[in-house]
């Protein structure tokens, strides 16, 4: 037995709960589960006091009272499945409803062989070896809590394996959607993500809320990506108004290796993205990339740690961000070169654009290096709309609105122009349009006089 004392509800049910969680039949994942409600409680909910969490409060968790969702909160009728990618172009979709996957909201495209992709309970159920010997063994961060009360309570996700040298052509889209119920509900998504040596795969993720409850979604990420194999990793948080999204995702790179990822967030009360990346092999590469979109009071985190490993490995790191109205974001990058990392290359840049007084925009971009060999740059800048660019704009006949709305697409532009394929460009872009005023859809209308 496990004594749990806690402000938040679900901690304090743990030994209730894990008997019917994924994997309860199996030993290691109790002791798994075990660990990380230890680790939780050792730790406690993260506070100002760690530099880490200096700029965002958790306060939310303890205002409400959270209950575990249950298998009746995750039945709600979804007459619509709020895709980023078309349904017609023969891509895979999963779609889990407050962390329950739901089989009849599933698309099953034409997956090439040696391709394994699967909600993490059957998964369990079958007692997979890899299964065991990949999760929660990606990490090398013991002191993140809120990784550690994913692992006691992780009740969804999915896994996915490509074989070595197996090339995945169309993405594979994993839709979270959040809400739909009459109470506050928590639920804890873990995903594992095995990239085979010379495989290729690309996942986009669209966590959104329906509905106006107000919900956690605490997510985690675990992904291997193997010698000269690259994976894609796309993401739009996208949550309901009342929403506390915290997610944080551990990759480990091996030689000549590629981990390629763009996290837009658009939504929340609350969201947190915490990436580690370890480039342990010569010649992996990272890239980083971003933009974050808030109005009302919503606070958006983004906070990410490079760890350079080996020699010649490189990354490249680009955030935009957009506050408007009483909102805050925070951004905190971290490239770490270690003694051994000679030849390292490493770029990051964060550019915050305030459209009203209110907002507010924290950034500490950190470089810490031990070798002599390396080329590393590293800046933030904020500022405001170009009041001569949107001078230049209206006197040339285009209305207030509808130019402030070209400047911020613009500023954008730099961050989305990362995104190497078309389809998945041309979704976030969309999402971005329809996340400005109005005026926005003039453009093309206005284009064309």
């Amino acid at each position: 037995m496990t004594k749990t004392t806690s402000p938040l509800a679900f901690v304090d049910g743990f030994d209730a709960a894990h008997p019917g969680l994924p994997g309860a039949g199996l030993d290691w994942m109790l002791n798994l589960r075990e660990a990380g409600i230890e680790r939780f409680n050792g730790l406690g909910l993260p506070t100002a006091k760690l530099e880490a969490w200096k700029y965002t409060k958790l306060k939310p968790l303890e205002d409400t009272r959270f209950q575990r969702v249950t298998d009746a909160d995750a039945t709600a009728p979804v007459d619509l499945v709020p895709s980023v990618l078309p349904d017609s172009d023969g891509h895979t979709r999963l779609v889990f409803v407050n962390g329950r996957m739901r089989p009849e909201l599933m698309i099953e495209g034409d997956l090439p062989g040696g391709v394994f992709v699967e909600c993490l309970k059957d998964a369990l159920g079958r007692g997979d070896d890899w299964t065991q010997e990949y999760l929660d063994n990606i990490h090398q961060d013991d002191e993140q809590s809120m990784f550690a009360l994913n692992t006691a309570l992780m009740d969804s996700g999915f896994v996915l394996r490509v074989e070595p040298g197996v090339v995945v052509e169309k993405p594979i889209e994993v839709v979270f959607i959040g809400g739909l119920t009459d109470h506050p509900v928590a639920y804890f998504p873990r995903n594992l993500i095995v990239i085979g040596d010379n495989a290729r795969a690309t996942v986009v993720k669209h966590h959104v809320g329906m509905g106006v409850g107000a919900y956690f979604a605490n997510t985690a990420t675990e992904i291997q990506i193997g010698q000269g194999a690259s994976f894609h990793h796309f993401k739009v948080q996208a949550e309901a108004r009342d929403a506390v999204h915290l997610d944080t995702s551990h990759v480990r790179v091996a030689k000549d290796g590629t981990y390629d990822s763009f996290n837009l967030s658009i939504g929340g009360r609350l969201s947190r993205n915490d990436v580690s990346v370890r480039l342990e092999g010569p010649g992996a590469h990272a890239s980083l990339n971003g933009a974050y979109l808030m109005r009302g009071s919503e606070h958006c985190d983004n906070t990410t740690v490079i760890e350079h490993l080996a020699p010649n490995t490189t990354c490249r790191e680009i955030f935009k961000g957009v506050l408007d109205d009483q909102s805050r974001g925070v951004f905190q990058g971290r490239i770490v070169v270690h003694k051994d990392a000679q030849g390292t290359d490493g770029h990051q840049l964060c550019k915050t654009l305030l459209l009203s007084t209110g907002a507010e925009i924290d950034a500490k971009p950190e470089l810490e290096i031990y070798a002599d060999d390396v080329k590393c740059s590293h800046g933030a800048t904020t500022g405001q709309i170009d009041e001569t660019a949107l001078f230049y704009l209206r006197s040339r006949g285009i209305p207030e609105a509808l130019a402030r709305n070209l400047l911020v697409q613009s500023f954008l532009g730099e961050a989305l122009e990362e995104i190497a394929q078309d389809n998945i460009r041309d979704a976030f872009t969309n999402k971005v349009l329809h996340w400005l005023p109005a005026a926005c859809f003039l453009s093309e209308e206005w284009r064309e006089k």
